[in-house]
């Protein structure tokens, strides 16, 4: 069974290593990632080349991921969002599910602890398409029940935030 489930299981999270200047400018990298080296060595108090060194490092580690523009869903046509809870019967089945990643409607997924396995965050052109995308996960094998809950406003949508753990 190990060898099932190693394609579900991700890594062990380990923190990085940060002290108060990385959080600083991560804090700024994540409210404008297009910031200059020299901006942020204005923010931070460091040479811009200190800075660049350190969000080379930054990157290597993989506490930052990428550089993207947030897109509005709503402004590209993807006007309903919705989080799908998934239980499956199987971790065949759960590995089927994350398959899905490579669709353009699908924006996260997750497996979770609960009364589901995989949570799907899916932004949809409109309730056909939505109900399309639903029948094509309920009809994988070992798929046992899907529970959309539909998002009526977005109050708050972001990703981690640098500062200190608190403990």
């Amino acid at each position: 069974m190990k060898k099932e489930t190693d394609v579900v299981r991700q890594t062990r999270h380990h923190p990085a290593e940060l002290d108060a200047i990385d959080r600083r400018i991560l804090g700024a990298l994540a409210k404008d990632a297009s910031r200059s080296y020299a901006e942020l060595s204005k923010i931070v108090n460091l040479s811009a080349p200190a800075v660049h060194d350190r969000v080379k490092r930054l990157k290597r580690d993989g506490v930052i991921k990428g550089t993207v523009a947030i897109l509005d869903g709503c402004k590209l046509g993807r006007t309903l969002l919705t989080f799908l809870v998934v239980d499956t019967s199987s971790y065949k089945a759960t590995r089927e599910l994350l398959t899905f990643a490579d669709r353009p409607e699908v924006e996260e997924l997750h497996t979770v602890a609960g009364d589901g396995c995989v949570l799907v965050k899916v932004r949809a052109v409109d309730t056909e398409s939505l109900e399309n995308f639903l029948m094509e996960i309920q009809s994988l094998e070992g798929v046992r029940s899907v529970r959309s809950y539909i998002a009526l406003s977005t109050f708050l949508e972001r990703g981690p935030s640098p500062d200190q753990a608190v403990h």
